[in-house]
């Protein structure tokens, strides 16, 4: 079955159902891509090294900065910086589990890809072993060079007697000189 937006298709990415959400996938997928970010920065030392130093100032100049200047009370327990905490932590776990999920359709994808990978492998390998298989009785069906050798030498025999002629061939005897004897 051919899908009219193959554009749309990409194997590290899930299937969507464009049906059920009129938008197009791209503003999605670069949501995802954005949270994915978020995600790994969130994930990272630097950050938290980031936020740690950041609440540290915020504490530290709202503490012994003059009464004017300060904008939130050591002695109400900093309340606006628990609630820019806290408003960061509901934004980051959604986030996170959304980079997650993204994570694991792309797993899946991957795993589906490695299956009919091993497939293919699989169905080569027993094609190969087939062949193989094949090979050998073929093998054992030819002629060994023992046995050619051995028809060789029949024909050859066979030949030899078929060039004989009829009548047998007188032969010469060879005469040789008289050996001088020396007394």
């Amino acid at each position: 079955m051919a899908r009219n937006n193959r554009h749309d298709e990409s194997f590290d990415t899930p299937k969507g159902f464009s049906a059920l959400n009129p938008r197009p996938s791209r503003s999605r997928d670069r949501f995802g891509h954005f949270t994915e970010t978020i995600a790994r920065g969130m994930g990272t030392p630097w950050f938290l090294l980031g936020l740690t130093i950041f609440a540290a100032l915020w504490m530290l100049f709202n503490t012994f900065a003059p009464e004017p200047w300060r904008f939130d009370s050591f002695a109400i327990g900093f309340t606006a910086l628990t609630l820019i905490l806290s408003l960061q932590a509901s934004y980051a776990a959604p986030m996170i589990l959304l980079a997650q999920n993204r994570q694991d359709d792309r797993d899946r994808v991957q795993f589906e890809q490695d299956r009919q990978r091993a497939e293919r492998n699989l169905a080569d390998t027993e094609y190969l072993a087939r062949e193989v298989v094949a090979l050998r009785l073929a093998m054992k069906d030819m002629a060994t060079k023992d046995f050619i050798k051995s028809e060789l030498r029949a024909l050859l025999e066979e030949l030899e007697k078929d060039n004989e002629p009829a009548t047998p061939v007188v032969k010469k005897p060879v005469t040789r000189p008289a050996s001088r004897t020396t007394t």
